[in-house]
């Protein structure tokens, strides 16, 4: 069994009244994908929002077992959480720079590594060795994902002129460009049609398969969930109502009564005439 990379332990997010996220636990592994599935307003996304710094959670511990030493998450600003934590996220929505090049989209993700090369522009401005090599080294990231989504021939296109799969294709590029040991994806396959979902599962999987990172995906297409996931988690009303790998979530009752509905046993039934 892979080791465990996310701890999410009792997490609880209260907005005044309302409980969007109600006592929820449950482990990430790294090497896999792990869904948070199920009906809207369930609290996915909060989920994502208290694991990337958007949100402080009411209560609950958020371990990342990071390789520099175990770093909880619920205690750590949004910006070092992405710096430090090294931990990714798409949105529901796409966030690209759209009068951007595809190029520089990829090479922005990487300022954190080149600003502190540059000593904050001074080596920069002065084009020193560290700064340089700094440089190349994101150049080069970026020429790689530029061919793993297919789209050398118009690294120098602006973004938002591309398709709209490319672009979604685009965005997950440039969150692995930040070097990630945690990628949070926020519905990556909102809008595609079949084909680019198909295509969406084989780049997750390959980067599953060669980056050895742990993936969280949120999403309601059951083809890319059901296709490319090792454990998901349902929730319902904030609360984890299933846990496990696609074949046990599936034959669920408790998910099956979250997606279709209750029986209207009570019903008053039809006069027949």
């Amino acid at each position: 069994m892979k080791p465990v990379l996310l701890e999410v332990e009792h997490l609880t997010m209260r907005f005044g009244g309302l409980i969007a996220v109600d006592d929820l636990s449950f482990a990430a592994r790294q090497g896999e994908i792990t869904a948070i599935i199920g009906p809207n307003g369930a609290g996915k996304t909060t989920v994502f929002n208290c694991l990337t710094g958007f949100y402080k959670p009411t209560v609950g511990r958020l371990t990342l077992h990071h390789p520099a030493g175990p770093l909880l998450l619920e205690q750590m600003e949004g910006f070092r959480i992405a710096a430090r934590a090294r931990v990714a996220r798409t949105f529901q929505n796409i966030r690209l720079f759209p009068r951007m090049t595809v190029l520089e989209n990829l090479i922005v993700a990487q300022h954190n590594v080149l600003m502190r090369a540059s000593g904050f522009t001074l080596g920069a401005l002065f084009g020193l060795p560290r700064y340089r090599h700094a440089e190349q080294d994101a150049l080069e990231r970026s020429c790689l994902w530029l061919e793993r989504i297919g789209l050398v021939t118009r690294a120098n296109d602006e973004a938002g002129s591309l398709p709209y799969g490319d672009q979604r294709r685009l965005e997950i590029a440039r969150a692995m460009c930040t070097d990630p040991v945690l990628l949070c994806l926020d519905e990556p396959a909102a809008g595609l049609n079949p084909r680019e979902s198909a295509e969406l599962n084989q780049f997750l999987t390959g980067i599953r398969e060669r980056e050895k990172i742990g993936i969280l995906l949120i999403e309601h297409d059951m083809s890319v969930v059901m296709g490319i996931s090792d454990h998901i988690v349902v929730l319902d009303y904030g609360k984890r109502i299933a846990s496990g790998s696609p074949g046990t979530v599936r034959r669920d009752p408790a998910v099956i009564r979250a997606y279709l509905g209750e029986p209207e046993s009570d019903a008053v039934p039809a006069e027949r005439t």
